[in-house]
């Protein structure tokens, strides 16, 4: 049995799955992922809880899996969070240094973070973290750590992830009821991006997409740090409703059609291939053509993607990923997706994989577990004694601003 002061666990919420990942604190700041556990997902939809019975029965489910395996006693959680409420915005603060020789000092660096917090959100939002990107000195950008640097003006830019409060407290609230311990609130694009992002891919500049079952959350990093994200209300069972409604057959019968026949891009030789769609016995009850599953799913995912990629554009992002796209969810999974994501965003496109953790990473180590991973990788970086005693001095850098991050 760990100590529970050294355990780490997340909670992902989603519309297919809830998932629940267990993660030990190691005394050299390592993270070692020792359980996980998962239930079908009955009551969220588009990523948000429409029926909180179901689903806190389906988390008291997956705690249980997780904790039977990690042989822990789970007290608190890091609680993903999604939905088409939650947004993305960077602000930038402000600070005249006044000191007679204009030598910046930490309380200047207080000062103008105090500064550039004082946002002006809507009355029913709440902020979920804000994330520091870097500081200004006399208008110089890409200053890290401004103190004992000379100079009159000091600004720092900054990333704000926030949400309809009553929305967020839903998930809040359902976690309470099981007993356990909200530690914090994370967005779930982030927590992906955490699990699956190596340093090089961070500061090169990359776009993380996380195809779930009813959102898709991204993520754009460049230099480090985060430089936009936010949530797009459509993912995997949009798929499976455009197929039920083309082909005119049920949403059973069209998801596993999606999962056996899908692709993201349309091939020749598919277009006149003849496939059975049968009942729960086996029995043929329609034929339809594998061009026109193709089509179908073709057209909606690249819609999806282009969308996304408009709005990178409107923020000046769209050739920021030098590194590329790196997808994760559920829908990486369907052939042919990282060809269209290179087709549509005109880069590199892969799947992701998780890296720096142990332990049963490499059973969880498939696109749908990202989020949950990577949770508790946040939580671990959250938790963990300062690592420069560590010699871990180079890997927090990576994450200097995640660990500035708080909620309101």
């Amino acid at each position: 049995m760990f100590k529970d002061s050294n355990i780490i666990a997340g909670l992902e919420i989603g519309t297919s799955k809830i998932c629940v990942v267990v993660g030990e604190q190691r005394a050299d700041g390592s993270l070692n992922i020792i359980g996980v556990g998962q239930s079908l997902s009955r009551g969220v939809r588009k990523g948000e809880i429409i029926n909180p019975k179901d689903v806190e029965e389906d988390v008291r489910d997956a705690v249980a899996e997780a904790e039977q395996m990690a042989d822990v006693e789970i007290r608190k959680i890091y609680l993903g969070v999604t939905g088409s409420h939650i947004r993305g915005f960077n602000q930038r603060g402000f600070h005249r240094v006044v000191s007679d020789d204009h030598e910046i000092a930490q309380e200047d660096v207080e000062l103008v973070l105090n500064n550039a917090r004082a946002i002006n959100l809507p009355r029913e939002n709440s902020l979920i973290l804000n994330i520091r990107r870097h500081f200004l000195v006399d208008g110089e950008g890409g200053v890290t750590d401004p103190v004992g640097m000379h100079g009159a003006r000091l600004e720092v830019d900054m990333h704000f992830i926030h949400g309809n409060t009553n929305r967020l407290q839903n998930g809040i609230r359902l976690v309470q009821a099981t007993s356990l311990e909200v530690a914090a609130t994370v967005f779930n694009g982030l927590a992906a991006s955490l699990a699956l992002l190596t340093h090089d891919q961070k500061e090169l500049g990359a776009l993380v997409l996380d195809l779930g079952g009813g959102t898709t959350e991204y993520v754009v990093y460049a230099d480090g740090v985060v430089q936009h994200a936010g949530v797009l209300a459509v993912g995997g069972d949009h798929l499976t409703n455009d197929l039920a409604y083309g082909l005119r057959i049920s949403l059973p019968r069209a998801e596993k059609l999606k999962r056996e026949h899908g692709c993201a891009m349309i091939h020749e030789s598919a277009r006149d291939q003849i496939v059975s769609v049968t009942d729960e016995r086996g029995m043929e009850i329609k034929q339809v053509k594998a061009g026109h599953v193709q089509t179908i799913m073709s057209l909606r995912l690249e819609e999806m993607f282009k969308i996304i990629a408009e709005e990178l554009e409107a923020e000046g992002l769209r050739d920021w990923p030098r590194a590329g796209v790196v997808l994760c969810g559920g829908c990486a999974h369907i052939p042919g997706i990282a060809a269209l994501a290179e087709k549509v965003f005109q880069m590199n496109a892969t799947i992701g994989h998780a890296n720096a953790v142990s332990g049963l990473a490499r059973n969880l180590d498939e696109p749908e577990f990202a989020t949950a991973l990577g949770l508790v990788k946040y939580g671990s970086l959250r938790e963990r004694q300062p690592v420069a005693r560590l010699g871990w001095l180079a890997s927090l850098q990576n994450f200097l601003g995640l660990l500035m991050a708080r909620l309101k």
